[in-house]
């Protein structure tokens, strides 16, 4: 039988999804359910692991319903995932000995400040491609290790594992028999070397984390193992596997050195290829896999913006001035500009350019006449700002003017959004038809391992422009409002040292 469909796992920060894509990549089916986000202390942000793959396989199972749910009609399965969120679990229960502590905790930034003090920032970097920060998985890793009972000791008796979440929904997928990463998740660890192509003995012993933990890292392109799961008629291979940023960048048909997109999730990240050469950044940019086909590498610049669309959550679940994200809109359309009022969505420290952990979400320029609407639209405005903070330093290391900004995720649908952005960067902002870009890129990776696809040629084809948003606002202006904001980003650094 023809198969007639590739099944994308897109398991987010707040939410876990399924899509179904067909071969000229359009989206068939999609299912998706949110889990809980946990916070036991200022600063810590953790998930369930196992309600994690509990609502990734409700979906799975959801999606699968709507084209046969033995999965007969599925060529293959691609993973992509919210990177650098660490889960130890036990190799013989397969239970977690701890919660994954997510990519946004700030809970060992006082390691990190330990670790500069020492004088590694340039060993890690030359190595990695990362800054010394709390944003990656090594020191979580080694949190746990330091903090969870018994788990160090369990950790050198080769009986626990250590994977993103990637890692965590193989193992799931294949009944504990496969314990994988590929080199895209691996380069987000600070444990991966991204030159020798290897996990860092060096690295490792620093921040004493035995290598048996480790997965194994495959490139992001192959068959890795069938899922078992779900009642299937015959296992479906598992051939693609990407983090999100870069799934995204893969999706957007980024292929080419200079190209870039943001992608405006939870958080907002910047993706800039470098082609097969890992660029150094001269502007606190962090160089990163993009992805591995056949042995071939493809590097990336990127800048990580920590808050972007769970800005438009808290305005729901912390201040409750609207009842769902997609009301921001309208209630930041109910003013005419931001009043003056500058929000630095700073909640989990600042990321690039700035990588100030000790940073916090601050709001400026309040008086008597602020509203509801100044403050949703000062909330959309800070999303906006910080990107344009990235490409500025993009700019600079690349020595490349960007002509335009290919965009995805949920918040890049906000017009309103859309057309701020284009304004203060001062270059057009191209959305795509297909705003799935992430979950799209995991499922060209495992298409074109199984032969679903034949080339990138063919896939790039399908790749067609939905909207362009032309700058509206003289130069001058925006560089105004962006001088503000500057003055407020400096204002909220360091505010929790």
């Amino acid at each position: 039988m023809q198969k007639r469909f590739v099944l994308a796992i897109d398991q987010g920060t707040t939410s876990s999804r399924a899509i179904i894509f067909d071969q000229a990549g359009n989206i068939h089916k999609i299912a998706q359910r949110e889990f809980r986000q946990y916070f036991p202390h200022d600063g810590w942000v953790e998930h369930d692991p196992q309600e994690i793959w509990q609502s990734q396989a409700a979906v799975i199972t959801e999606a699968l319903a709507a084209c046969g749910s033995d999965g007969r009609n599925i060529a293959a399965i691609g993973i992509t995932n919210q990177r650098e969120t660490t889960v130890v679990w036990d190799r013989e229960t397969g239970n977690p000995v701890y919660k994954a502590i997510v990519w946004q905790d700030r809970r060992t930034a006082g390691y990190c400040d330990q670790l500069k003090a020492e004088n590694w920032t340039d060993t890690v970097r030359d190595k990695t491609g990362l800054v010394i920060d709390s944003y990656f998985s090594g020191t979580k890793v080694r949190w746990i290790l330091d903090n969870v009972p018994e788990a160090r000791a369990r950790a050198e008796q080769g009986k626990l594992a250590f994977g993103t979440v990637d890692s965590w929904l193989v193992w799931n997928l294949t009944g504990g028999q496969v314990h994988i990463t590929d080199a895209s998740n691996a380069s987000r660890t600070m444990l991966y070397n991204i030159h020798d192509k290897c996990w860092d003995e060096e690295l490792l012993q620093l921040m004493d984390i035995p290598v048996s933990m480790m997965p194994t890292v495959k490139s992001s392109s192959e068959v890795y193992a069938d899922a078992k799961l779900f009642g299937l008629a015959r296992g479906v291979p598992i051939a693609g596997i990407a983090g999100d940023q870069q799934a995204a960048l893969f999706g957007q048909m980024c292929l080419q050195p200079g190209m870039l997109k943001n992608t405006y999730g939870t958080g907002s990240f910047i993706m800039f290829n470098t082609g097969d050469q890992p660029v150094a950044s001269a502007n606190n940019l962090l160089t990163t896999v993009a992805w591995d086909i056949n042995g071939n590498f493809s590097y990336a610049l990127e800048g990580s913006i920590f808050i972007a669309g769970a800005v438009v959550q808290w305005l729901r679940d912390g201040l409750g001035l609207i009842k769902s994200s997609a009301d921001v809109e309208a209630l930041a359309l109910s003013v005419p500009d931001n009043g003056g009022a500058y929000l630095v969505p700073a909640f989990s420290g600042l990321g690039a350019p700035h990588w100030d952990q000790h940073a916090r979400g601050a709001l400026f320029g309040l008086t008597r006449g602020t509203t509801a609407g100044h403050i949703a639209r000062a909330a959309l405005e800070g999303i906006a700002f910080q990107v344009c903070d990235v490409l500025t330093a993009m700019a600079a290391d690349s020595g490349i003017s960007i002509a335009e900004l290919r965009v995805d995720g949920g918040a890049a649908a906000n017009d309103t959004l859309m057309q701020f952005q284009a304004d203060i960067l001062q270059i057009p902002i191209v959305r795509p038809k297909i705003l799935e870009t992430t979950a799209l890129g995991a499922a060209y990776l495992a298409g074109l391992a199984t032969g679903y696809w034949q080339s990138t040629d063919e896939i790039g084809r399908q790749w067609q422009e939905d909207q362009r948003f032309e700058p509206q606002i003289p130069a001058q202006d925006a560089a105004e409002r962006l001088r503000r904001w500057q003055l407020a980003v400096e204002k909220s650094k360091a505010w929790a040292d």
